[in-house]
């Protein structure tokens, strides 16, 4: 049970850590008026007028998910840590392989998508070697 807890509290501490670093980058870089997320078309447009800066805070916008969220659910987790960070970073994986494909980004985005299950494994990582040097 304690394992499904770390996964559901690092899956929205990952949605959390996402959703703030693209609101710092809304915020660098506002959407026209008019657009929004759900208009495929306008908001195409909208990220093809973006500068690379913004679209290495998108990278990592969405790394974090998998690192912030691998850190709390490796955190939480005392029997199985590596495991219910890797569980992040495949859950990340596959949103970002939705987005991806739903949203018209720029081919060389497609670099963060291998990256997802290496920065949660490395977060899960980060606790054990903490927590070895802190017993």
């Amino acid at each position: 049970m304690r394992d499904i807890i770390a996964v559901l509290a690092g899956w929205i501490t990952g949605m959390v850590a996402n959703m703030l670093f693209t609101m710092f980058n809304l915020a660098m870089y506002p959407m026209p008026e008019g657009v929004v997320f759900g208009d495929n078309q306008d908001f195409s447009s909208y990220l093809e007028s973006l500068p690379v800066f913004a679209f290495l805070i998108i990278l990592v916008a969405h790394l974090s998910q998998a690192f912030f969220g691998g850190l709390i659910a490796a955190t939480i987790s005392r029997k199985r840590p590596v495991t219910v960070a890797m569980i992040i970073g495949i859950l990340s994986l596959i949103g970002g392989l939705l987005n991806i494909q739903s949203i018209s980004l720029p081919t060389w985005m497609w670099i963060e998508i291998p990256l997802y299950p290496i920065v949660a494994f490395l977060s899960a990582k980060i606790i054990l070697s903490f927590e070895k040097t802190y017993q």
